[in-house]
């Protein structure tokens, strides 16, 4: 029986996701796709990688790893990585370029009811999903649960919209977080165990036993875990595609709050005090940080 979590047993509801880390094969192909497709600017290149983002907010990090494979579809890891944009005319400029880059890499859009999202695939197979947040003021709530929906939402409409001159000009000084990170797992029961019940997220959402949503302060959701492809996946393999999830939470002793609950619960974790580095029960690293 869950018995319902203590504030203490919560993950800060202010907390951010941070730069995600991709492990790739061919940095100029994947160099080109994020800079010319979706308008990121080289931020830093530390740590045997380069860091990109908008102004001085790293987004992705993309570190070399020659001789990996590619993962096959069915394996957990990456489902996507969302980049969230402050207004429709910012998201609708960056769909455009990147539609433009390469129309094939396009896999779909959705109006979720709290967001307007549109997805691509990397050259690598990494999903990417461009959003923008509806005003918090029109999400539905229900029993703790928000309502989301996969609502048809065309393309061309949508550029025809909200696209400008201004946005298309301005689209690298725009600035873009990133909002969610949504990933494959093997079941969904498992991860709600570990991400609601070890780490400390709230469940937002489910679908159909199929999906997990999870988040921290009210969020629709940080982070999400689905089955679509992955059913039954067990621990990960070290192949390209997700190297790490970055979330940062205010300060250090939240940090700590965070070891001792996962010590707790036996997750084998390396804290130095800043921050901390477990891996979930899919070999998916995360790491905690204070902001």
């Amino acid at each position: 029986m869950n018995l319902q979590a203590t504030h203490q047993d919560l993950l800060p509801a202010d907390l951010a996701m941070g730069t995600v880390v991709l492990k790739v094969g061919d940095m100029k192909k994947m160099l080109d796709y994020y800079k010319k497709a979706l308008g990121l600017d080289v931020v830093a290149e530390a740590d045997g990688g380069v860091y990109l983002g908008r102004g001085n907010t790293p987004l992705i990090h993309l570190a070399p790893a020659a001789g990996l494979k590619i993962p096959s579809r069915g394996e957990a890891g990456l489902f996507h990585t969302a980049l969230l944009f402050s207004d429709q005319a910012s998201l609708a400029a960056t769909v455009a370029s990147a539609a433009q880059y390469n129309p094939q890499a396009f896999v779909g859009s959705a109006d979720h009811l709290v967001s307007e999202a549109f997805y691509f695939t990397d050259p690598e197979g990494n999903g990417i999903e461009l959003y923008y947040d509806k005003p918090r003021s029109t999400w539905q709530w229900q029993n703790g649960q928000v309502q989301m929906d996969n609502v048809a939402l065309p393309p061309q409409g949508y550029l025809n919209s909200h696209l400008t001159e201004e946005a298309v000009t301005g689209q690298r000084k725009a600035g873009a977080g990133v909002g969610h990170v949504h990933l494959q797992v093997g079941d969904v029961e498992t991860a709600q165990q570990f991400y609601v019940d070890t780490l400390g997220f709230e469940k937002t959402a489910g679908w159909h036993g199929q999906a997990l949503f999870v988040s921290a302060g009210k969020y629709h959701h940080h982070m999400a875990m689905n089955v679509w492809n992955s059913r039954g996946a067990g621990p990960r393999k070290d192949t390209l595609g997700l190297g790490e999830v970055l979330i940062t939470v205010p300060g250090t002793d939240d940090v700590g709050a965070l070891a001792e609950r996962l010590s707790h619960r036996g997750v084998s974790a390396n804290h130095d005090g800043a921050e901390l580095r477990f891996e979930d029960p899919w070999r998916n690293t995360i790491r905690v940080a204070a902001a």
